[in-house]
């Protein structure tokens, strides 16, 4: 069923999580803090262009953000032209920002009061899953708001699935960027110690890739890495604003964090090589320096 869907933030992963959604046949309205941004959608997808968040959700039934961070989230919903301000009573707003726990927390607060559902739902997946369609989805709120939305969600997702009350999917992510960070520092070191030891390591990742040491990072990113080539994906800015937002739920649950908090300053290193917009497993570049 076609329905209004309001989609605010046009980053490398809202752009194209949009474009499935309007493919899909809904009513697309966007809205871009870089306006031309917006104006480059709308002139690649159906859809509408608004000048302020609070003009997309005017008459939007679904409502989803995707943007940096707890500041721009809050900006874009509570803030003087916030989506808030206008969003209908019986809509469903869907946040798709890696942001804390906290805000997700928030927004449902203000949801429930305010007679709107409300679920954090952060991606993974990188700028091609999203380009792809192919997103995991790790969604936090109340089974009903996920049983209305969830067909809308799955326009740009392989994978979807509810994991608690709201908060949940922010904490899922933070879960999935702890171990990512571990595993791409182990793949910088595995490649690293192989080419010191003169071993090609095409051939060697090539058969311990279908062993044990296979991951989705080791998959993707080796050629890459080896290549020193680090231009495809999830930012080091962006990683470190993750790994903090981890790290500081863990001062509040009580949770360890070690292997986190090194690699989280061995990506400060790889920042002050230069390597803020590099993708993630620029880690190796410590050891090219």
């Amino acid at each position: 069923m076609t329905c209004n869907v309001a989609f605010i933030g046009l980053g490398v992963m809202g752009y194209p999580m949009a474009g499935y959604i309007s493919k899909a046949g809904h009513n697309v309205t966007v809205f871009n803090r870089t306006k031309s941004k917006a104006e480059k959608w709308v002139s690649e997808y159906k859809g509408k262009l608004a000048d302020t968040p609070a003009e997309a959700a005017k008459d939007a039934e679904y409502i989803f953000t995707c943007v940096g961070n707890d500041n721009d989230l809050r900006e874009v919903t509570f803030g003087e032209n916030g989506a808030f301000k206008t969003i209908q009573k019986g809509s469903i707003y869907i946040d798709n920002t890696t942001a804390s726990a906290t805000i997700a927390r928030e927004i449902y607060d203000h949801a429930k009061k305010s007679g709107f559902g409300a679920l954090d739902a952060p991606v993974s997946g990188g700028q091609a899953g999203a380009e792809n369609g192919a997103l995991t989805v790790m969604i936090g709120g109340d089974q009903a708001d996920f049983d209305k939305a969830k067909d809308k969600i799955d326009c740009y997702s392989k994978k979807m699935k509810l994991l608690g009350n709201a908060g949940s999917g922010q904490l899922a992510k933070m879960v999935n960027q702890i171990c990512i960070a571990g595993l791409v520092q182990g793949l910088s070191e595995g490649i690293n110690f192989g080419m010191k030891a003169g071993l090609n390591m095409e051939d060697v990742i090539e058969v311990i890739s279908k062993g044990a040491a296979q991951s989705w990072q080791m998959e993707n990113r080796y050629k890459t890495m080896i290549e020193d080539k680090f231009d495809f994906g999830f930012a080091v800015d962006w990683m470190r604003k993750d790994l903090k937002i981890a790290m500081d739920e863990a001062k509040n649950n009580g949770a360890s964090l070690p292997v986190t908090e090194i690699v989280d300053k061995y990506y400060g290193e790889v920042q002050e090589l230069g390597g803020n917009r590099w993708d993630t497993s620029s880690l190796i570049k410590r050891f090219r320096k």
